[in-house]
């Protein structure tokens, strides 16, 4: 039977969707052409968004290339509250969370950002259940590196097995698993009340 004593969420596409259609859709309006020129550069040279969620470029250096990308067409500050206005709250999974808070201990793990956080989801209501946020951009380090795990266990104090992690992305689950935690992969609510149920989780 398994002993689970912390319960460890990813926050985007788990407890909050995103969608970047919505940035391109703002910067059509502004140009036409724009928006699909930006996320193009913006896929193309990943790399940029991964270096910025590790903080290894500052905030003020992402937002100069991202300005470019937008032919210098917005200023920093609209460009701020466009990048983060794609999150809306997945509620069928957020009101799982002062159940589970009972019960368990509860940490956020995100690949993130400053400016996600700033002007995206920092206001949201649900994050006073989590004990501890884990955040790439804090410890410098992105799932899967096996860094922002231990980070994890490094504030739990409790053993890998102990450890129960919901994530969207298959690649994040299995480094996840690679530290010896429990993982699933989040499809649905449906699936993972499943995995809760097979797990014995209480909430």
């Amino acid at each position: 039977m398994n002993n689970f004593s912390v319960i460890v969420f990813d926050l985007g596409n788990v407890l909050i969707p995103f969608d970047y259609n919505i940035i391109i859709n703002k910067l059509e309006n502004i140009e036409e052409g724009l928006g699909v020129r930006f996320y193009k550069f913006y896929q193309n040279n990943y790399y940029v968004h991964k270096d910025f969620e590790k903080w290894s470029i500052s905030t003020e250096k992402f937002i100069e290339i991202m300005l470019k990308w937008a032919d210098n067409k917005i200023d920093a500050e609209t460009f701020c509250k466009i990048y983060s206005e794609v999150f809306t709250v997945n509620t069928q999974v957020t009101d799982l969370l002062p159940l589970l808070k009972k019960n368990y201990k509860l940490v956020l793990l995100s690949n993130t950002n400053y400016i996600h956080q700033k002007y995206g989801w920092q206001q949201y209501h649900f994050l006073k259940n989590f004990d501890k946020l884990i955040l790439s951009h804090e410890v410098h380090a992105v799932k899967p590196e096996p860094e922002i795990y231990q980070a994890v266990m490094n504030f739990t104090n409790e053993a890998a097995e102990k450890h129960l992690f919901i994530d969207d992305v298959e690649e994040y689950v299995e480094g996840a698993k690679a530290m010896g935690w429990d993982a699933v992969q989040y499809v649905s609510y449906e699936k993972l009340i499943r995995d809760f149920t097979s797990r014995n989780i209480k909430y």
